[in-house]
């Protein structure tokens, strides 16, 4: 490596970028209205609530089992429910099945709208349309589910190899039988790997939406810190961190499996 290639010598530059970083930083607090001081003056509440934290009320943790379980169901439901319905119509929203760029276009286009609406969003509308529960929560999974696995399907599809599908077009196969015998086999360890990184983020994304009553550890969660319970959020948080790891181990391991 040349001299002029080190830090020593990229030292101007660098500086540079981290002063404009720091102004960057400093004009975004004044525009919102942050203030970092508060992390100073509010010492002494933070110590109060670690004090709390650092004793978990380990007699809460049998309440929160069946919550746990509710949440794990929720996120399983919510996936299956969004994978198959995202898989099928994923195939739309490619033109190398429906050679059609206008029924492509439009597909895409309600695939991103539904993409692009905030989970917390849609979980606060249907607990409007159907209230407070688990439905709420596993109806906002699924089409949570739906947006993320219908982008990954559609960019997967378009990365194939397209000399099965010739071969296929050269025997007259219709395209329903090109999709069965030439598109499926390339991409279905991948897709069982995708719905398994779903769950994962199911998992987690689920245990946020109790915070407007859908169901699971999320209300046991939110109902803790509103009576500033914090031994009790102790617990819930190691337990859902303990559940993430666990599920994330298994995952990890299937997927590799899958690949």
């Amino acid at each position: 490596m040349k001299l002029k290639d080190t830090i020593h010598r990229n030292l101007p530059g660098q500086l540079l970028i981290l002063l404009l970083v720091v102004i960057a930083i400093a004009m975004s607090a004044h525009a919102t209205g942050a203030d970092f001081g508060l992390f100073i003056r509010n010492h002494r509440q933070m110590g109060i609530f670690m004090g709390y934290f650092m004793r978990p009320d380990w007699a809460f943790f049998s309440r929160i089992i069946d919550p746990m379980i509710l949440t794990l169901r929720m996120a399983v439901v919510g996936t299956v429910l969004g994978s198959v319905t995202a898989i099928p119509l994923s195939f739309l929203a490619t033109t190398i099945v429906t050679g059609n760029r206008a029924v492509t276009g439009i597909v895409r286009l309600l695939m991103n709208i539904i993409r692009t609406v905030p989970t917390l969003l849609l979980a606060a509308l249907f607990v409007a349309i159907f209230g407070i529960g688990p439905v709420t929560g596993v109806l906002t999974l699924a089409v949570f589910s739906f947006g993320i696995m219908s982008k990954l399907m559609y960019d997967l599809i378009e990365t194939i190899d397209l000399s099965p599908l010739e071969a296929a077009e050269s025997v007259g196969a219709n395209p329903v039988q090109i999709v069965v015998w030439s598109i499926v086999p390339q991409i279905s360890h991948i897709v069982a790997s995708y719905i398994l990184y779903v769950f994962e983020i199911n998992i987690r994304a689920s245990t946020i939406l109790g915070y407007v009553g859908a169901g699971g550890i999320g209300v046991v969660l939110n109902s803790a810190l509103g009576l500033f319970r914090y031994d009790r959020v102790s617990v819930i948080i190691l337990f859902i961190l303990a559940v993430i790891f666990i599920v994330d181990g298994i995952s990890e391991f299937f997927r590799r499996r899958l690949t």
